[in-house]
């Protein structure tokens, strides 16, 4: 591949998809031989779709929402994970006192949830014997903000403060800067421990491709990883690293922030797709309808076999 690689990241100012960030920043790509770039396209089945289309290379997002794009893993491989486990915060506004881990408090609130991003939610509300319908839980995309850009979890946040909204299921960043501000509570990281039993691996922020990109140029899939990891490296044992990437790519609240989310990530830090994690987060897109049979492990995960 002569031009750079275009890599789609659905939410930017996040520590959801920052592995990957940072490999572009701090040279990791460069270091495989790779020039690489990123391209933001919000939200993330549109990034799938740009991913189908072929008007980018890879795709660092959620790896469930690959089948929005490519029904059945059809087309598409995960190269790796960015990290392990669903990622995503349930927030509460502090008026409404919901203790940790409350997750029936959402019964008549509005919930702000990014398209795709919130079957993770219905996921664990299902878990927890909850219903939408029948328990009045409007979950929906938030207002758009026009300081937030196209960064969801900091539109999040935002619309949170104003009361457009009494909860949101987003990213670690809007987390952060809801409960730093005040007006938010965490009520469920899932990542954690909270929430029902085995909700962590309904999904994870992966790296994906299409499948024929990968029979075309076979090195591809270890050159991304090796990448991966050496982020996860740099991240791991320069903790400044972080900081200084935030500095570049962010504004200046959540540059000074990123520091402290990354290194609280740490422990989650590995590239490894175990078939336990694809075949349960098969099972929860089999329960919310979102495909039929699946497909198999060794067909979909590159570094299978």
């Amino acid at each position: 591949m002569t031009r750079p690689l275009k890599i789609a990241v659905p939410d930017y100012v996040s520590n959801s998809y920052f592995p990957v960030l940072a490999a572009v920043e701090l040279g990791c790509f460069r270091d495989e031989g790779i020039a690489a770039e990123v391209e933001i396209i919000f939200p993330p089945d549109r990034a799938y779709a740009a991913l189908r289309a072929g008007e980018v290379d890879l795709v660092a997002a959620s790896a469930h929402t690959a089948v929005s794009a490519f029904p059945e893993w059809d087309g598409v491989s995960l190269i790796c994970a960015q990290a392990q486990g669903m990622y995503w915060f349930l927030v509460m506004h502090r008026e409404l006192a919901v203790a940790r881990g409350d997750v029936s408090a959402v019964r008549g609130r509005r919930i702000g949830a990014a398209p795709w991003v919130e079957l993770g939610l219905r996921g664990v509300l299902e878990a927890a014997g909850l219903d939408p319908a029948r328990d009045a839980i409007a979950i929906g995309p938030v207002p758009k903000v026009a300081q937030a850009g196209s960064n969801f979890g900091v539109s999040a946040s935002i619309a949170l403060e104003r009361r457009d909204v009494d909860g949101f299921w987003a990213n670690g960043m809007a987390a952060e800067l809801a409960v730093r501000q005040g007006f938010g509570d965490i009520v469920l990281d899932i990542r954690r421990g909270d929430g029902p039993p085995g909700c962590r691996q309904f999904t994870f922020a992966s790296v994906a491709a299409r499948r024929a990109l990968l029979a075309d140029q076979p090195e591809l899939a270890g050159a991304v990883t090796r990448a991966v990891r050496r982020a996860h490296a740099r991240l791991t044992d320069e903790p400044d690293c972080a900081e200084m990437v935030g500095r570049k790519l962010f504004p200046p609240e959540a540059a000074a922030l990123i520091g402290t989310l990354i290194a609280r990530d740490v422990p989650w830090f590995d590239t490894a797709i175990s078939r336990d994690d694809f075949d349960a987060m098969n099972a929860f897109l089999r329960r919310l309808g979102r495909v039929g049979t699946g497909a198999a492990y060794e067909e979909v995960v590159a570094s299978a076999g």
